[in-house]
């Protein structure tokens, strides 16, 4: 199988392409090289690549900056999702589209289920339900992908910065009214990989299983890092000041891919060997 991999140096990009290596001829772009905004660009790279599955993992996922510059994360999201589905279309080839939790309003008290109407609240889960429908529309051999809280080794994220507050001794100040699921971005690129085999067109909730609040996630990554006297203050999401306002309550439930045999383990497993392996 040949695969084709938009955003490759991003992090799920990168795990994608190391565990797919073995099993399949993996090729893809990223920025500067190839924008995917550019419609004959990203066309004429998915094309002559001549693969049988497209994997869009490139987006403007910061969701501060995608508030801030809400045109721009339009054409990136919105546009950019289009011009690959039509170029996956264009080359014959089934399409895996990521989105995320932020497709939906947060203000339910249950985890959202893969059919469950989207609502986002904010102009990147707007970006990104606007994606969704797009590719389902588009394409008839498709697979959307929503994650929530991904993370990696390398890079920037949430855990690197409760990391770096504990190295700076505190206090750190953490939100306790947003709710999701944390997932390793190693488990996601797994189950994308076994999804994808199946031709089991359709939606689906790939997360750690479980579910928890932005504090006690860092009260885990803490404890698990020998940092557990560093204290936490705190707060809601009121307190915090940011551009974007997050969903309040919005893990997902992975019901689709569990019918066919695809878990992700506890997030608080993943965590733990994210933590305590070595690079």
């Amino acid at each position: 199988m040949r695969v084709y991999i938009t955003g490759n140096k991003g992090q799920l990009g990168v795990a994608l392409t190391r565990q797919w290596s073995d099993s399949a001829d993996v090729l893809g772009s990223d920025l500067p090289e190839v924008d995917i905004t550019d419609q004959d660009i990203i066309t004429q790279e998915i094309v002559s690549a001549e693969p049988d599955l497209v994997v869009h993992c490139a987006a403007m996922t910061n969701v501060d900056g995608c508030a801030e510059q809400p045109d721009l994360a339009y054409r990136v999201n919105v546009l950019g999702a289009q011009n690959v589905a039509i170029a996956a279309n264009v080359a014959g080839a089934s399409i895996v589209h990521i989105s995320t939790n932020e497709v939906f309003s947060g203000n339910d008290e249950r985890a959202y289920h893969e059919f469950d109407a989207p609502d986002p609240i904010n102009p990147y889960g707007k970006t990104k339900a606007a994606a969704e429908w797009i590719v389902s529309h588009l394409s008839n051999r498709f697979y959307i992908v929503r994650t929530a809280w991904l993370y990696a080794r390398g890079g920037r994220n949430f855990i690197h910065a409760i990391m770096r507050g504990a190295d700076e001794g505190g206090p750190l100040r953490v939100v306790t009214d947003e709710v999701a699921n944390p997932t390793y971005v190693e488990d996601l690129a797994e189950a994308i990989i076994s999804l994808s085999g199946t031709g089991r067109y359709g939606v689906y909730h790939l997360v750690n299983e479980g579910a928890t609040s932005r504090y006690q996630f860092a009260r885990q990554i803490l404890e698990l890092t020998g940092n557990g006297d560093v204290p936490i203050e705190r707060i809601l999401r009121a307190q915090w000041s940011r551009a974007s306002t997050p969903p309040e309550f919005a893990p997902l439930e992975n019901n689709a891919a569990a019918a066919l045999g695809i878990r992700l383990r506890h997030w608080q497993n993943a965590l733990s060997e994210y933590l305590t392996t070595d690079d």
